[in-house]
């Protein structure tokens, strides 16, 4: 008999996108395949705490934290896995072969935790450190789209700073890009936290100002009025491959984190009703842009098509995409052919994959 593979999964988080974690931790452990995993949950706090015990998902839920033990991950690669704090002294907990982090947001998929995860020696689903980082910032990911020739919509990035000392030369800028309609967007968000669509100068000011409350780098970007809005679910290391392409249609002004995540309002086609040709242009682009940013494993991304001119924009790419029940990432690849659960399957396949990549590097040098 196979032993058990030690799966560890990481939810929650110290980021605005904690409620959608929780949401897809639960589809995740729901379907995980018991008798080849020993799953160990490890849930993190709104404040960042890290936590193991048992009814852990209904605790962070309710933020009530009584019996459970503050955990850790070393950054050592001896004896890889979770600690715990045992009288006055880190004693490990479980040793892990595989760590599932379903956490978006700041501190989850803009590569610290995936550092962290290196340092442990520990194999993990998605992409990388660089991978992660690059991704998650929104103006470094255009800066690599346009560098690699993939078309996007203009844009402009802000700091905090300028916003707080120059606004109204900030303003001035952002209008510079294009007529209204404009989106302001934290840099390093998602689930539409923080997003705003701005028709007026007073609009892109709060826009503007809310983004900030969510990040120090704040994106600006021209509008697309009534845009179709299409994902593909890009699964893969070296050799990645897209799934079949959906449409959202929005019953709000966009695709609103309450329409993904409460609502479930917004319509999901799938497949999109697109040609031939152009499926075919956005699966590739979408390849592309995957391995340009140096991505694995898996992720989402999202393209806006002009209904006017016929144009295509690649908006951004998820490397940790939701895994909710009605998440398109997971039913793209349902209708492409590949269940839910063999999915989640495949991801700890190419996880450990990427970590047997990795630890065929040479450590040491001596001349």
């Amino acid at each position: 008999m196979n032993k058990k593979l030690k799966l560890g999964v990481i939810y929650g988080g110290r980021s605005g996108e904690h409620e959608v974690s929780l949401m897809s931790a639960r589809s995740v452990l729901s379907v995980i395949d018991r008798d080849k995993y020993d799953v160990i949950e490890i849930g993190i706090t709104r404040q960042g705490q890290w936590l193991v015990g048992d009814n852990l998902w209904t605790k962070l839920q309710n933020e009530r934290y009584e019996g459970l033990m503050s955990a850790v991950f070393l950054p050592s690669p001896k004896n890889p896995g979770i600690y715990v704090r045992d009288k006055g002294e880190l004693r490990l907990h479980e040793s892990l072969d595989v760590v599932f982090p379903v956490m978006h947001g700041t501190y989850s998929e803009d590569g610290t935790l995936q550092g962290l995860l290196e340092l442990a020696d520990i194999a993990y689903v998605g992409a990388g450190v660089l991978g992660s980082a690059v991704c998650m910032d929104k103006g470094l990911f255009k800066d690599v789209m346009i560098a690699n020739d993939i078309p996007i919509l203009p844009y402009e990035v802000f700091n905090r700073n300028d916003i707080e000392q120059e606004m109204d030369a900030c303003l001035e800028k952002a209008e510079s890009l294009a007529p209204y309609p404009l989106f302001t967007k934290p840099a390093n968000l998602g689930s539409s936290v923080g997003i705003s669509k701005c028709t007026s100068r007073s609009d892109l000011m709060e826009g503007i100002m809310q983004s900030a409350l969510y990040d120090r780098r704040v994106l600006v970007e021209e509008g697309i009025d009534h845009a179709r809005e299409i994902e593909v679910s890009v699964l893969g290391n070296e050799n990645p491959s897209a799934s079949i392409p959906g449409e959202i249609i929005p019953k709000d002004i966009f695709y609103t984190y309450a329409a993904k995540y409460i609502n479930d309002t917004a319509e999901l086609l799938i497949p999109a009703q697109l040609t031939d040709d152009v499926i075919e242009q956005i699966q590739s682009l979408a390849t592309k842009a995957y391995k340009a940013t140096d991505c694995a494993g898996m992720a989402r991304v999202d393209f806006l098509i002009n209904r006017e001119t016929g144009e295509l924009f690649l908006n951004e790419i998820n490397t940790i995409p939701g895994f909710t029940k009605i998440s398109m990432y997971p039913k793209l690849w349902e209708a492409s052919g590949l269940p839910y659960s063999a999915l989640i399957e495949k991801l700890f396949d190419l996880a450990l994959e990427r970590k047997a990549q990795r630890d065929r590097t040479e450590r040491e040098y001596r001349s």
